[in-house]
């Protein structure tokens, strides 16, 4: 039997600072930011909604203009690897840090947010075509729940909608 391995990281979530690029000594642009994904679950013996945030940090590789782009608050797709690398900081101590490898990257939201169309895409550094399919943005109008505060990231959802 073959052996199979798969290393691939999905995220949507919202940029906690604004990207920053920087050049290695042979030229090539390294765009580093974080992204912050929140699941949200209901506490069964309290009855009330608890979250959970969780934090990524991303590394795209030469694509020196996205940064203009990639502001806090922002919302994004990304898709990747993860990467453990390590070195050793000031004091000589082994220090690990993993990360994801970007392979693309979509800045989300429509026209307000960021001046893309309701595809959002920015720039990938492989093109596979728009995320999702239902043509609405974060917030975006139509379908079931519009008019009411959605906590599932604009997918129409409500709380009446989940079987907990």
């Amino acid at each position: 039997m073959a052996s199979r391995s798969v290393n691939k990281v999905i995220l949507i979530g919202n940029l906690g600072r604004d990207a920053e690029t920087k050049f290695t000594p042979s030229g090539a642009a390294v765009t580093r930011f974080a992204v912050a994904t929140t699941r949200s679950w209901k506490d069964q013996q309290t009855n009330e909604w608890k979250e959970e945030t969780n934090w990524s940090n991303v590394v795209l590789w030469r694509q020196e203009n996205l940064a203009n782009y990639l502001t806090k608050g922002k919302q994004v797709y990304v898709e990747g690897r993860l990467q453990t690398r390590s070195y050793d900081d000031k004091d000589g101590k082994k220090v690990y840090a993993t990360e994801v490898v970007a392979d693309e990257v979509i800045l989300l939201g429509g026209r307000g947010e960021g001046g893309f169309d309701q595809g959002g895409r920015t720039a990938a550094a492989r093109s596979s075509g728009p995320v999702g399919g239902s043509g609405r943005g974060p917030g975006g109008t139509g379908g079931p729940g519009a008019g009411h505060e959605d906590d599932f990231g604009g997918m129409g959802v409500t709380d009446d909608d989940v079987p907990f």
